[in-house]
């Protein structure tokens, strides 16, 4: 090989060579200025905290109680006849239950009518006994003792009369009432607890037998019970109120309340308070209260377990926001909201009730706020975002379209 060819070998590898470094020191370069480049801030959706009218409310377990509950007994002692009901139906009041052999109680009207005829002629004999005896004193025929004696045998006469009759008004009450037994209320019956042929034991004694049990179903009560720190609240509350006609802690008070049942997600039933009692249970510390709810279509069964809401509050605004907008750091709450610069701060709030699906905020929110409620979990205090108001159309960075 001649001098120049090695020459010009030695000059490709080198421009070679040359162009690999350079290739590699501008790959690094690009490199470097990738790694470099800050990641595009974290998109979220804020909103101005919510303005209501709200009520805070007080939540309590109790059970349903029926307004009348009456045990059906028998008030004379005989032989069960009949059954006028099925187990478990509705009943009227006045409607026909019970059925007691008749035949004995009819025996003895008949027997004391008997006696009140005997009576009435005894009577009758001693009037006239009577009578005739008068005409005998006029005349100094009889002795002013004898009519006397005869004056006395028509006044007993006259009581016994007057007893016979009590006599017979107390069979035919016992003949004609106490052998039908009908319902004293409406509501609904349980199962008998006598069969027919069975002696039943009557009277007011405290061994009479029981044969049914008759519950009220509408309206229906609900019974619970708040502890003496909530009863003073609500003392002290309806007297800085305005309307005492929802004041619960008054006896006979009207104030409005809602129940929701073991199954269900809302308080939707409505009803009213209507009583509370009287003294606070030494053993317990709490007192009990009384609502009273309609019932039409039997929906409520007294013994039931139910939550009531209670009035806990005058009317007062309040700000709310999502739920999912709320954090926590151990025992504090917060929210995170944007400022001026995108940059998400830290805002401790004291929480209320949820109210219509949002959280009520009572301190440490002000109405401008853009609290984050959407991407919470993305974000960290401190972190710039990119802020896209809730219901505005999302910013990509393109021009809208003119609509129309």
């Amino acid at each position: 090989m001649t001098v120049a060819g090695i020459m010009s070998i030695t000059i490709r590898t080198c421009c070679s060579a040359a162009s690999l470094i350079v290739a590699v020191a501008l790959a690094g370069c690009s490199g470097s200025q990738n790694a470099a480049a800050p990641p595009p801030p974290t998109a979220v959706t804020v909103a101005n905290p919510v303005k209501r009218t709200i009520v805070d409310q007080d939540e309590y377990v109790g059970r349903f109680v029926a307004v009348d509950s009456v045990e059906i007994r028998a008030r004379l002692s005989g032989y069960l006849s009949r059954i006028h009901f099925q187990d478990g139906q509705m009943v009227n009041a006045g409607d026909l239950l019970f059925t007691i052999d008749r035949r004995p109680f009819q025996i003895v009207l008949d027997q004391v009518r008997a006696n009140l005829e005997l009576a009435r002629a005894n009577l009758a004999y001693a009037e006239s006994d009577l009578a005739r005896g008068q005409e005998l004193l006029r005349n100094k025929t009889i002795t002013d003792q004898t009519f006397e004696q005869r004056t006395q045998a028509r006044r007993v006469a006259a009581a016994s009369v007057a007893a016979q009759e009590a006599l017979v008004r107390s069979a035919e009450l016992d003949l004609n009432d106490f052998t039908e037994l009908h319902a004293p209320v409406a509501g609904r019956i349980g199962d008998r607890r006598v069969s027919v042929g069975n002696l039943v034991t009557g009277g007011t004694s405290g061994n009479t037998t029981l044969l049914a049990t008759i519950v009220s179903i509408d309206p229906i009560r609900f019974e619970f019970t708040f502890d003496e720190a909530a009863f003073l609240r609500y003392q002290r509350l309806a007297k800085n109120g305005k309307d005492d006609s929802k004041d619960i802690a008054s006896r006979g008070a009207s104030a409005p309340v809602k129940i929701k049942l073991i199954d269900e997600q809302d308080f939707a039933h409505e009803g009213r308070m209507d009583f509370v009692d009287n003294v606070i249970d030494r053993a317990t510390g709490t007192i009990r209260g009384r609502a009273q709810f309609a019932n039409p279509d039997g929906l409520f069964t007294p013994g039931m377990f139910a939550n009531i809401r209670v009035p806990a509050s005058m009317p007062y605004e309040a700000m709310l926001v999502p739920d999912v907008a709320i954090g926590s750091e151990q025992a504090r709450k917060y929210v995170l909201a944007v400022d001026a610069e995108n940059m998400a701060r830290v805002k401790y709030v004291t929480l209320g009730e949820l109210s219509g699906g949002l959280r009520v905020v009572k301190d440490g929110l002000s109405p401008d706020d853009k609290v984050v409620t959407n991407g919470v979990a993305k974000v960290r205090p401190g972190q710039k975002v990119t802020p896209q108001e809730e219901g505005a159309p999302p910013n990509t960075g393109k021009p809208q379209a003119n609509a129309g």
